[in-house]
C-alpha cells in the first residue's frame, strides 16, 4: 500500500512539473530566456559588480517571472547597495502579453510587450502616465548567445523621447 501511495505522490508531483512549462505558442518568444543568466554592464548610474536574473515559468505555466539582482560596489562615501526587483509577465486577454515591474526602492511600472518578426528582439514599454517618467526595457537574443540589454527612459511629458540609461549583456549560467 505504502508503495502504491509513493508511486501515486510521485506520478501526481512529476505531472505537476510538465505544466510548468506551458505548451501555448503565446510563451515560445520567451523560451530562449528560461533559465540563469549572469550580467555584464555599465551606463551612466555605474556599472554594477555582480548581478544577474531568471526566467522561470510558474502558477502551472501561467506567468513567467523575472528575479533580478544588481550589486554595486560602495564608491564617493556611498556604502555597497543591491537592487532587487521582481517582473510578472501574463497573457491579459484583449490585451496581448503584459508586465509588471516591482523592486525594492517601491517602484511598480506597467508594460506592454513586443515582439520583432524574427523573435529575437523583445521590447517591454511602460504604459504612459502624464507626470512620470516612461521606460523601455528590450532585450536582444545575440548570434553568440549571450543576451544584449537596453533600458532606456524618456522624460515626463515626452513618452517617446528615449535616452539610454543601462545597456549590457548578459551569459546564460
Amino acid at each position: 500500500m505504502k508503495t502504491i501511495l509513493l508511486l501515486t505522490f510521485l506520478l501526481v508531483f512529476s505531472g505537476e512539473a510538465v505544466a510548468q512549462q506551458p505548451k501555448e505558442s503565446n510563451w515560445d518568444g520567451w523560451r530562449p530566456l528560461l533559465g540563469k543568466w549572469t550580467g555584464e554592464g555599465g551606463g551612466q548610474p555605474g556599472q554594477a559588480s555582480g548581478g544577474g536574473f531568471s526566467f522561470d515559468f510558474d502558477l502551472q505555466g501561467k506567468v513567467l517571472v523575472r528575479r533580478n539582482y544588481s550589486e554595486y560596489p560602495a564608491t564617493g562615501g556611498k556604502p555597497a547597495s543591491r537592487h532587487d526587483d521582481l517582473m510578472v509577465i501574463y497573457q491579459e486577454p484583449g490585451k496581448g502579453t503584459r508586465a509588471v515591474y516591482f523592486d525594492n526602492e517601491g517602484h511598480i511600472i506597467h508594460y506592454s510587450v513586443s515582439f520583432s518578426e524574427d523573435k529575437r528582439t523583445i521590447t517591454l514599454l511602460s504604459d504612459v502616465v502624464p507626470t512620470a517618467p516612461r521606460f523601455r526595457f528590450i532585450y536582444n537574443l545575440l548570434k553568440d548567445g549571450s543576451l544584449g540589454i537596453e533600458f532606456d527612459i524618456a522624460p515626463p511629458g515626452k513618452p517617446d523621447s528615449f535616452s539610454k540609461y543601462v545597456e549590457g549583456k548578459a551569459r546564460r549560467q
